[in-house]
């Protein structure tokens, strides 16, 4: 985060909070499992394989069906050069706007597919030297980096940019506040609205394009 511009770290913070949004509505849709938060899929795979060996291959597709999207958004973030962002952040909200007509009709297995695929892609949007420079769907990394650089502005020591790793953070909670409430309050909105927030970051990529072009 603190290696980044101040436009690009609100784009961030903006798409941590999209992953809080799915990855609530997909955990409300999908018995407690997740879309975005991999390592809580992961922990269930392990019990689910001791208590309910039946039911371990959910976690096992969500953990595949994740991965795939990375490596799909990797594929396209490379091959897009300057419109990395936009790329993927299109094909972000593709996904999502497949996962909200698959719901319409009662396709409870192709939203699931379509939402971890939409996540793992999402990952791809903010890269440096053709990794991921700041994950927006997991937030442990996000936290201790937080901690630790508060721990080193009181003792002294640097930490500056600690604040922003705990808006990132916020991002994801926000979001996942919000994703909860609108499907609780109007299930049949809630993935249409995901996905105008992925095309809303499609736009604020392609403003982040120009300004960079201007410069």
């Amino acid at each position: 985060m603190n290696s980044i511009d101040r436009s690009r770290r609100r784009l961030a913070i903006a798409a941590a909070g999209l992953a809080g949004f799915v990855d609530a509505v997909g955990f409300l849709s999908a018995q407690g499992y997740f879309v975005s938060f991999m390592s809580g899929n992961t922990t269930r795979l392990g019990v689910d394989l001791m208590v309910r060996p039946k039911v371990a291959v959910i976690p096992a597709l969500l953990l595949a069906g994740f991965v795939l999207g990375v490596f799909i958004g990797a594929l396209l973030a490379a091959r897009a050069g300057a419109l990395r962002k936009v790329a993927v952040l299109g094909l972000v909200t593709v996904l999502l706007t497949g996962a909200a007509a698959a719901h319409l009709v009662g396709a409870g297995e192709i939203v699931l597919a379509l939402l971890v695929l939409a996540m793992g892609a999402l990952n791809n949007t903010i890269q440096r030297d053709g990794e991921v420079s700041v994950g927006l769907t997991y937030m442990t990394g996000a936290l201790v980096r937080f901690a630790q650089g508060l721990a080193a502005r009181v003792t002294g020591t640097g930490g500056e940019g600690w604040a922003n790793w705990l808006l990132l953070w916020l991002g994801l909670a926000v979001g996942a506040v919000a994703g909860a409430y609108t499907l609780l309050a109007w299930p049949r909105l809630a993935l249409w609205l995901a996905s105008a927030w992925a095309f809303a970051l499609v736009l604020g990529a392609l403003q982040l394009r120009k300004e960079s072009q201007a410069t």
